[in-house]
């Protein structure tokens, strides 16, 4: 691993912060951040990114990489959940594998953040159109999930229930927001952009920050929750992301030739969702453990993504 990269990334300050969080709840400190404004916080995050990601689109000349872009996270979103299915029902119930295949099926946002973060901090350019990638892979993973449930279950669900889960995962507030937010960055003009600048970027990194430090914290409480689950639940959050994210740094480059764009699509195979996923399977699978799937890709896939991950996958792409 280049340790030029390692270093970089581990002395970044949001990072820092993140590890701030999980010292505290080690500490069993009084620290919190309030969850009105982690809230507003993560909305900020999704807004300003998808704005931002709009603007590059708008400037960018649409060629077929990009459609090799889409339709790679596209089957990314439908295969991951297939395979991690199979391999969690050696020990998990249906409904907790169908919800954790979901969740490693799906994207976390915060860490594709964090990931263009690291990409502006080693100078490397990115197409806006990634952003558009990211909002698609939210929701197949989580229908899929809830497909292969019914399939090995014995209970069925109605019509009505699988289009009331189809249309909850189109409409999740996440990926309508960063859609939403990269159509209007694609219609501003440049003038337009301007004059919110100082409020899409010029602050951004400090409100990521913020947000890493309230996601430390949170990581940092349920990390003991998830060792008594015992050797497999760990190795799986670890192991799984590692696999799909060298799997993808080196076969991206088969059709994608920015280093940017290469590293971005393997940051959202190896990424594990903890707020669309988990929001949608309070309805669609409520015998599913939330203490299982939700550390799983909180405190353990996410810090090891945005801490070790991400210099691993730069290093596997630019071998």
């Amino acid at each position: 691993m280049d340790l030029h990269l390692l270093f970089d990334n581990l002395t970044n300050p949001a990072l820092l912060f993140f590890v701030l969080g999980i010292t505290a709840a080690q500490l069993k400190s009084d620290l919190e951040i309030p969850k009105n404004s982690s809230k507003f916080i993560s909305l900020y995050l999704l807004l300003a990114i998808g704005f931002k990601g709009g603007q590059e689109l708008a400037h960018s000349v649409f060629t077929v990489e990009i459609v090799y872009a889409i339709v790679a996270g596209l089957l990314l979103a439908l295969l991951v959940p297939l395979y991690t299915f199979f391999v969690l029902r050696l020990r998990f119930t249906v409904e907790n594998a169908g919800a954790i295949a979901a969740a490693y099926g799906s994207v976390s946002a915060v860490t594709f953040v964090t990931a263009v973060s690291f990409l502006e901090l080693e100078g490397i350019n990115f197409g806006g159109h990634m952003v558009a990638v990211m909002a698609l892979m939210e929701a197949p993973s989580i229908i899929i999930g809830v497909l292969l449930m019914r399939l090995y279950s014995n209970g069925r669900k109605s019509k009505s229930e699988f289009i009331s889960l189809f249309k909850h995962a189109l409409t999740n507030g996440s990926v309508l927001l960063i859609l939403g937010s990269l159509c209007i960055g694609f219609i501003a003009s440049d003038i337009q952009a301007e004059g919110i600048k100082p409020f899409t970027t010029d602050i951004f990194k400090g409100f990521l920050a913020v947000f890493l430090l309230d996601m430390g914290i949170t990581s940092g409480k349920k990390i003991g929750a998830l060792v008594k689950k015992g050797w497999f639940a760990l190795t799986f959050s670890i192991l799984i992301p590692i696999i799909n994210g060298v799997l993808i740094a080196k076969l991206s480059g088969l059709f994608l030739t920015e280093i940017g764009d290469r590293f971005l699509l393997t940051i959202l195979a190896a990424s594990a969702s903890y707020i669309a996923v988990p929001a949608a399977m309070r309805i669609a699978a409520p015998k599913a453990n939330p203490s299982l799937y939700l550390p799983m890709a909180l405190a353990i896939t996410f810090p090891f993504n945005i801490t070790l991950g991400m210099p691993l996958y730069m290093c596997v792409i630019t071998w």
